[in-house]
């Protein structure tokens, strides 16, 4: 059964873009916004403002995250079907899945309402055993990300 080429070209943008999305968010979109005071002088944000921002651009960033989760389950379920069946893939696009979900529908929902309940939440133990959680868990949808499109990559050029 031939594959259809554009639907792979799709879905290997949208794994790159997703991929894309996690390293500027994590490695340098975050480190900007949390130490302003290395950029500008005038104008300083502290970490709870920071945090309020950054909670933002994470919630935002959660659509796509979730269109992700949507693209990777129904991609990979008719490849299951249509027989292009692999673990390493299977096991990756479980773990983007997983990542994405608990990401978008945990840690960030999560971490915005501990936001709204002011300053004294934010610096709660609890607070900083989920951003931690989050942090990991993207972390590992970063992983995820790129072992579902390498290896999907070399399953393609098998086909």
């Amino acid at each position: 059964m031939k594959k259809n080429i554009y639907l792979d070209f799709a879905y290997f943008i949208i794994l790159a873009a997703s991929l894309g999305g996690v390293i500027t968010l994590g490695a340098f979109v975050a480190p900007v916004v949390f130490h302003t005071d290395r950029i500008v002088s005038e104008i300083l944000i502290d970490n709870y403002n920071a945090g309020i921002i950054m909670g933002e651009i994470f919630h935002r960033f959660s659509y796509w995250i979730y269109f992700l989760a949507v693209f990777v389950a129904l991609y990979e379920a008719v490849s299951y079907k249509t027989g292009f069946r692999d673990s390493i893939t299977f096991g990756s696009a479980v773990m983007v899945i997983g990542t994405s979900l608990m990401f978008s529908a945990v840690y960030a929902p999560r971490i915005l309402e501990m936001q709204a309940m002011g300053k004294e939440a934010t610096q709660s133990d609890t607070f900083n055993n989920i951003h931690i959680a989050s942090e990991i868990d993207f972390k590992i949808l970063a992983v995820a990300l790129i072992v579902l499109f390498v290896r999907r990559l070399m399953l393609l050029r098998t086909v």
